[in-house]
């Protein structure tokens, strides 16, 4: 531990690979970025992987446990080493020529007030089969000092942020949505609502499609406004953020018997309208809104939430930022900072008593670890 702590902690920067698996089940993403933790320098290759079915449903049958089968935690973070190994293999990069990685896990079950966040993935067996020391279990620290350990992007959108004008929203669109709001160095951040879960889950039980591609379901759906209304009425969008949520918080039944079309409509416009519901607990009304997630990329789903903010929307890509990328980055700049002890949740983004760092630093060929 000593060693690498003389090699690699006070370099000012390093080359991380940073891994994300989100709350949609979708697949998994891979990013490498230069960084010394403060600033971004460079952003490298990455790549995402679609998770086939049978993959994805053994990790849904994961979420609402508190513990997951050794069987799925191995499954999953070999699928999680193939991906950094193809990574490195596709750009001619050899283990050598990474530092870190940051290994963020699926989260499968998230009860904050009772301080309980759960990520599987082993870090050590990422370590060991890597050979490259691995930052991993990134939320625990801050959940259990107290704070809602999510949302966790919020210090690399600021990061990136530098000079744009503010104030300014990034809305990050997985299977919950969350909302970092910036103003120079000033950041809040809170999880608004679902974003793709709900329908996501909708057009799975209803067809054989994982998700509605583009919104092409929604758009021909009517909106039954009543179950909008009852789904709305639920005391987290009155709660003061930093706030968090877990992706099956919102039970849908009262859409049940409407027709496909018309569920993914409804559920698109509860989730514009709960972020609509997000303006009440912003210090100022954002200038612009940068989408970053999945579902930036449909067009209904866009169009409600500009409709319902007022403001000019747009994906990240607007100001050079990959959107598919952006959240393994985040993990990868987490992991740094992870190792040099700065922050990675604030009061106004988990509500942490205090800035908090965190992580769990597992060194390549040790079978030991220790907190970060």
């Amino acid at each position: 531990m000593a060693m690498f702590e003389d090699k690699k902690k006070d370099r000012e920067i390093l080359t991380v690979v940073g891994l994300m698996s989100g709350t949609s089940l979708d697949g998994a993403d891979a990013a490498i970025i230069k960084t010394d933790g403060v600033h971004i320098f460079e952003h490298g290759p990455a790549r995402s992987v679609s998770y086939e079915q049978g993959f994805r449903d053994r990790l849904r049958a994961c979420l609402g446990k508190s513990i997951a089968t050794a069987s799925m935690i191995e499954e999953f973070t070999q699928f999680q080493i193939a991906m950094v190994e193809n990574l490195l293999a596709e750009n001619g990069l050899s283990a050598n020529a990474i530092d870190l990685i940051g290994f963020h896990g699926q989260t499968i079950f998230h009860d904050p007030a009772n301080k309980v966040t759960v990520q599987i993935g082993d870090g050590q067996m990422m370590a060991d089969m890597m050979g490259i020391d691995t930052v991993s279990g990134f939320r625990a620290q801050d959940v259990a000092a107290g704070g809602e350990g999510a949302p966790f992007a919020s210090l690399y959108h600021r990061a990136l942020a530098g000079d744009l004008a503010g104030p300014l929203a990034v809305l990050n669109l997985g299977g919950v949505g969350n909302v970092t709001y910036i103003d120079g160095e000033d950041v809040l951040a809170f999880d608004t609502g679902p974003a793709n879960a709900l329908v996501d889950d909708w057009v799975l039980r209803h067809t054989s499609q994982p998700f509605d591609a583009e919104g092409r379901i929604a758009v021909k759906g009517e909106v039954d406004q009543d179950a909008v209304e009852k789904l709305l009425d639920n005391p987290y969008f009155d709660a003061r953020p930093p706030k968090s949520l877990d992706r099956d918080e919102f039970p849908t039944g009262v859409i049940e018997g409407l027709s496909l079309e018309d569920g993914a409509a409804t559920l698109l416009r509860f989730t514009s309208e709960s972020i609509k519901r997000a303006l009440d607990h912003l210090p100022s009304l954002p200038r612009r809104w940068l989408l970053t997630g999945g579902g930036r990329k449909n067009p209904e789903l866009v169009r409600l939430i500009a409709e319902a903010v007022g403001a000019p929307v747009g994906p990240v890509e607007d100001v050079g930022w990959r959107g598919d990328d952006l959240e393994a980055e985040a993990f990868a700049f987490l992991a740094v900072r992870s190792l040099k002890g700065l922050p990675l949740s604030l009061p106004t983004t988990t509500n942490v008593p205090k800035p908090l760092t965190g992580g769990t630093l597992y060194s390549a060929n040790v079978a030991s670890s220790k907190t970060a």
